[in-house]
């Protein structure tokens, strides 16, 4: 059986757009033939490189009014509930270091999903470790161990360099992908374009011009 191309899913649970990747990446990636690597990241170090204490959402009014009518509209083609976080945006720093300690487990998608949808789907407050826990039971884990676990020295090392990591690569906002061959593409709007390099339909389409 041929191997699968693999296309690296970058996302941020503050982040509406990475909200709407996330409902939705799946399905798309597995009716293209190509896997998902989620890759759980914070954007506040990032945005903190380049002089922001807060999502530019926040800091740009009008940007900030013109993401949540769009998130409203998208939410609403795409058949999703939608509740705007309050605080915005939310700590996220608990769910993202049990996501990456899900990437390597097996649970990663589907705790992921569960977050977002608290937060996005509920208006739900997924800075508390209590709804984070209850994601993790729903799934049928261990939730005391795994929280323990994540907030663990060594899974702590890990969340930071995997914020080098991004920084590194260019990363400067999520949701981002990147396909095998180093090509990135940024935000939910560019995830149906990214599925289709990532299989190899795009780079064939590109050629043949």
């Amino acid at each position: 059986m041929p191997r699968r191309p693999v296309l690296e899913f970058w996302y941020e649970f503050a982040s509406t757009y990475s909200y709407l990747a996330a409902m939705r990446i799946e399905a798309l990636a597995e009716a293209a033939g190509v896997d998902v690597r989620w890759r759980p990241f914070l954007l506040g170090p990032v945005f903190a490189s380049q002089g922001w204490n807060t999502s530019p959402f926040n800091l740009f009014p009008a940007k900030g009014r013109y993401m949540w009518r769009d998130m409203e509209r998208e939410a609403a083609r795409l058949g999703l509930p939608f509740y705007r976080p309050d605080p915005f945006p939310q700590n996220t720093l608990v769910a993202a270091r049990v996501a990456l300690l899900g990437t390597g487990r097996g649970f990663a998608p589907d705790f992921s999903r569960g977050i977002f949808e608290e937060e996005f789907g509920k208006g739900r407050s997924i800075s508390e470790v209590t709804v984070v826990g209850e994601v993790l039971s729903r799934l049928g884990l261990d939730a005391p161990a795994i929280l323990k676990e994540a907030q663990g020295d060594a899974n702590k090392t890990r969340l930071k360099a995997v914020g080098e990591e991004a920084r590194s690569r260019g990363i400067f906002g999520a949701p981002t992908f990147f396909t095998e061959d180093g090509e990135m593409f940024w935000g939910n709007d560019r995830l149906e374009q990214a599925i289709g390099w990532a299989s190899g339909e795009t780079q064939l389409r590109t050629a043949a011009r």
